[in-house]
């Protein structure tokens, strides 16, 4: 590995350790604020921060989507991706959730072949019942106790597959920034409908009312941490290439245990270990057997 590439490696696991940071963080507003309304506020912040940096370097005419039907079903994916991981974080062990959330880069490669014609091999859907079953040990346990809500990491997985897809559906039409612009913003009215859906639905448990300034601060520290952890992500990823820094994904799982077990007194225990070694070796055979696939042009598959 050259120097240049064992700096982007480095950006990547920087920028994928801040991501788990941010999961703490939203972690913490467990029983003080919902997290549809956590959800709204963190991308309002971020879409504004993001559109500003938008309007600077490409002027009013990159606000204008190609395809805005294609971005509204971003947003949506997005919308209740975010809703249902963070809720299941609130319930559940940071690094539990965040290890079935690793179905999700399984999840986008069968769902490629389904949705956009995409050529699939056959051991992609063999791997994925390898990492289903990782995730139904997973959840054995946390179903007795949780019940229905256990499966919102799974439902969470499933929706954050669906945006891969259709971000792979709208490649070409505009710059990375912009495509963080659109999904921030055509995702905000959908978090407001829930929003408004549950506190006139009249049900006690959904009622809320306005933050305290510490849990809009939070808010802000997710938005800001999680556009920091995108930009790093893709340096990594420009520097050293895609197939390089794909595994270090990952390393949010080991800093999701460090920080659940300091912070939240989350142990995990053996059914995790066992279904998130499963999901994990799933990903990385998955990512490894593309390698030999694409051997001949590894450095070119770098996200835009």
């Amino acid at each position: 590995m050259t120097p240049l590439e064992r700096s982007g490696l480095g950006y990547a696991v920087a920028g994928f350790a801040i991501l788990s940071m941010g999961d703490a963080v939203v972690k913490s507003m467990a029983g003080e604020w919902p997290p549809y309304a956590v959800a709204a506020l963190r991308f309002s912040i971020g879409a504004c921060g993001l559109s500003l940096l938008l309007l600077r370097q490409e002027g009013p005419r990159a606000f204008i989507p190609q395809k805005p039907w294609l971005q509204v079903a971003r947003g949506l994916c997005l919308a209740l991706a975010s809703v249902c991981f963070f809720s299941a974080i609130y319930i559940m062990p940071l690094a539990e959730a965040l290890a079935i959330g690793f179905l999700s880069p399984i999840l986008t490669q069968a769902f490629a072949g389904l949705l956009l014609g995409e050529k699939v091999r056959p051991k992609v859907y063999l791997v994925s019942i390898v990492a289903l079953a990782g995730v139904v040990i997973i959840l054995r346990p946390n179903l007795v106790l949780l019940g229905w809500g256990a499966l919102l990491p799974l439902v969470s997985a499933i929706f954050f597959a669906l945006l891969m897809v259709s971000n792979r559906a709208s490649a070409g039409q505009g710059s990375a920034l912009s495509m963080q612009v659109f999904v921030a913003a055509f995702s905000i009215p959908i978090l407001i409908a829930v929003c408004i859906g549950a506190k006139v639905s009249g049900v006690p448990e959904l009622d809320f009312g306005w933050p305290t300034w510490d849990v809009v601060l939070r808010c802000a520290v997710v938005a800001v941490t999680a556009t920091t952890a995108h930009w790093l992500a893709y340096v990594g990823t420009s520097r050293a290439g895609a197939a390089q820094v794909a595994p270090a994904i990952y390393v949010q799982l080991i800093v999701a245990v460090v920080l659940g077990w300091a912070f939240f007194d989350d142990v995990p225990d053996l059914y995790t270990g066992i279904g998130a070694s499963l999901i994990i070796l799933s990903g990385l055979y998955l990512w490894r057997d593309g390698l030999k696939a694409s051997a001949p042009s590894i450095n070119a598959g770098a996200r835009p």
